[in-house]
């Protein structure tokens, strides 16, 4: 399979993940701040269902030690900082201006979208590399 389609088909499967549990944490979730707390339950789930895809599939990254594959995890998520930050704006801005799930979720889904772009760019040039 073509490495595009590949990652197409795993940036919708985390952002599927993402969703999905955002919607669990906010039913689960109550009171104030429900937004921000699915916020980051979702991207906690989404976040580890696409490193793990993206070292095997993407990449095929093996780490020596399990102690390499936590500091490539790090890196990984220090690398997602700024494209999860696109993300989240994204899914705010579109909550405040049309006040419905749907356009939340539908926020969400476009940020996430050039946030994965930009991370595969981010995570091939400095992640996914051998280190001497």
């Amino acid at each position: 399979m073509v490495l595009a389609v590949k990652y197409v088909l795993f940036a919708v499967l985390a952002t599927l993940t993402n969703i999905l549990f955002q919607d669990m944490a906010s039913r689960i979730h109550e009171g104030g701040g429900g937004l921000y707390v699915s916020m980051v339950v979702g991207t906690l789930a989404g976040l580890l269902v696409k490193y793990f895809l993206d070292k095997r599939y993407i990449f095929s990254f093996k780490s020596r030690t399990v102690l390499q594959d936590g500091r490539r995890f790090l890196l990984y998520s220090f690398m997602g900082v700024f494209t999860t930050s696109v993300f989240w704006a994204t899914e705010i801005g579109f909550d405040y201006a049309f006040g419905s799930v749907s356009m939340r979720y539908a926020g969400a889904v476009l940020g996430l979208a050039v946030g994965y772009w930009v991370k595969y760019r981010l995570d091939r040039r400095f992640v996914f590399v051998e280190y001497a």
